[in-house]
């Protein structure tokens, strides 16, 4: 008979046994530094310059979130090719240089699934499949350091949109968030302006992180979406990605 999963929030020990850590069951990682870069991935080694715009991005992501209370980031872009995907997982790896800072990122961009293709990942099941509770937490998420845990796969779905505005869903994240106790998560979603995805997913996070792309979004497309995340107090900050004339050469952000 097969035997149901394991819940990793719900492993109860014996009286005087210390529990064990979540995190310590996640698979380590260690991303090729040449693959990376191919990616423009550059806060990983810090050999980049522009990965000082990066960390003033997580500076000042820690100091709003922690003066609000809030732990959970979207981050999301007007419409595809501005480079969220990208900002989200430059931002992750230099929020993990905090040694007193546990970091999640998950993606959830289901349609266009980009995180675990960045870092070289191989995953043996899907993203869709842990949000709807056909594996376990540590068949999925892996780790980089001692953390960062990351949530990714390569597996693409055509319609996500009922997946991602299903309670299931939610209560499947509100249970991750339990059993690791991030003090930040940050989910990388679909565009807003693109699908629906987006909006059905926005009352699960505490804020929202827009990234615009220099010399693609329109203003009127900027507009819209800063409009709809104000009016419902979600928008931590907008990022002008892209940018060819930032002094660090790769990107200008304003918070």
């Amino acid at each position: 008979m097969e035997q149901p999963s394991l819940n990793l929030a719900e492993v109860v020990t014996a009286p005087g046994v210390p529990a064990l850590d979540p995190w310590s069951r996640l698979s380590p990682v260690q991303p090729s530094g040449r693959h990376m870069a191919r990616h423009r991935i550059v806060t990983m080694d810090r050999a980049n310059p522009a990965h000082m715009a990066f960390d003033m991005l997580r500076s000042k992501t820690i100091k709003l979130m922690r003066e609000n209370r809030w732990t959970s980031l979207a981050v999301t872009s007007p419409t595809a090719g501005c480079g969220k995907t990208t900002v989200a997982l430059n931002l992750a790896l230099s929020l993990s240089k905090q040694p007193d800072l546990r970091t999640v990122l998950v993606d959830l961009d289901l349609r266009r699934p980009r995180i675990a293709q960045m870092l070289g990942l191989n995953t043996s099941y899907s993203m869709e499949q842990y949000l709807r509770g056909e594996c376990r937490l540590e068949e999925l998420f892996v780790r980089y350091g001692d953390n960062l845990a990351i949530g990714a796969s390569i597996d693409s779905r055509l319609h996500p949109s009922e997946l991602l505005h299903d309670q299931k869903t939610a209560h499947v994240l509100k249970r991750l968030r339990q059993a690791l106790r991030p003090d930040i998560v940050i989910y990388d979603l679909p565009p807003m302006l693109v699908t629906d995805d987006f909006i059905g997913f926005l009352p699960n996070v505490d804020c929202v992180l827009l990234v615009v792309g220099a010399e693609q979004s329109r203003q009127s497309e900027i507009d819209v979406c800063e409009r709809e995340l104000s009016d419902q107090s979600k928008l931590l900050g907008v990022a002008l990605n892209k940018c060819r004339f930032a002094a660090a050469q790769y990107a200008n952000y304003q918070l």
